[in-house]
């Protein structure tokens, strides 16, 4: 591959994310910029250093081998570019994942952050699940997320340090007309038999329903299987009708048209939250936000864990240390 005098960090940065999509469509959206600019940029950065980076099908974009062997270059050459105009004060967004719209924890934090560093940009992302957002860290594409960092592999663990921010009492999303809605508080015991939707099958929440498998194993709740994964909240609840299942959340679970959220008690099952970032993460709004989150945490008492609250002993342990 020859060496070429110069080149644009755009057409890296153009390169490097159809190299993780591995679709322009996608890749273009992502970058905010038309499918056929992308294009060119590609082409531009494929003549500059005498190399085609990727095999295009009408189905399907693959990386060749010059492509596999630029792509850690790249990476690391943009990293060294946002790092340098940080130190000069011009730093890119820092990109905070806040799961879904409408969850309380990550959006205070956020708020709060927003008010320490009025000068920086702090943008709002929403990945649905920690799991998914944990891999989007690594690769550089998030920088910070929320969520049960103990329910991470340990390989994912290894990469990322976490600040625990909150002990969620967990909920049920009943249908308004279900005969646990009557109740101000559902006791698990009073679940014995049902079976209740806990995100299964959908790889980016993984971290919840095994959460929702400690919670029930023993107590003879099921597990809801699988249904379509839905995108938004229409059709989130749409299917949800359909199968009318209880839901498993959070006391702060956004309302949806004809349900009800009660707390879950004897016991008060807890969802840990903590804020998750990439290991070596240096941006001016870092600090801040990690700040905000220990601040918000103490105001609203979010650390404390209520009487005969009930956590598995994996994730108290991860809880108790934090980086």
């Amino acid at each position: 591959m020859p060496a070429p005098v110069h080149l644009d960090p755009r057409l890296l940065r153009a390169f490097v994310t159809v190299a993780e999509d591995l679709h322009f469509t996608r890749a273009a959206a992502r970058l905010y910029v038309a499918q056929q600019a992308l294009s060119r940029d590609v082409r531009r950065l494929e003549r500059e250093l005498g190399a085609e980076l990727f095999v295009r099908t009408t189905r399907h974009v693959t990386l060749t081998a010059d492509g596999e062997r630029l792509l850690p270059y790249a990476r690391r050459v943009l990293q060294a570019q946002d790092d340098l105009l940080a130190a000069f004060g011009q730093a890119r967004p820092l990109l905070v994942d806040l799961n879904s719209p409408g969850l309380v924890t990550g959006r205070l934090v956020l708020e709060r952050a927003r008010g320490l560093a009025p000068g920086e940009e702090l943008m709002a992302r929403y990945e649905s699940g920690l799991t998914y957002a944990a891999a989007e860290l690594l690769a550089g594409r998030l920088d910070v997320s929320f969520g049960r960092f103990a329910g991470l592999s340990p390989a994912l663990r290894a990469g990322l340090g976490h600040q625990p921010v909150r002990y969620e009492p967990m909920a049920l999303v009943l249908p308004e007309d279900h005969p646990l809605a009557g109740l101000p508080r559902v006791p698990l015991a009073a679940l014995v038999g049902e079976t209740v939707y806990a995100g299964a099958g959908n790889a980016r929440t993984s971290e919840w329903t095994d959460l929702a498998h400690r919670l029930f194993e023993g107590r003879g709740i099921e597990v809801a299987a699988p249904a379509p994964l839905a995108v938004g909240e229409e059709e989130f609840q749409r299917i949800m009708d359909k199968t009318r299942n209880p839901i498993l959340a959070v006391v702060s679970f956004p309302a949806m048209a004809s349900t009800v959220v009660r707390p879950l008690v004897d016991p008060v099952p807890l969802s840990p939250v903590s804020l998750v970032w990439r290991k070596g993460l240096a941006h001016p709004a870092f600090d801040a936000l990690r700040r905000a989150a220990a601040q918000v945490a103490a105001e609203e008492g979010w650390l404390r864990r209520p009487a005969g609250g009930w956590i598995p002993a994996a994730d108290a342990a991860v809880m108790s240390v934090h980086n």
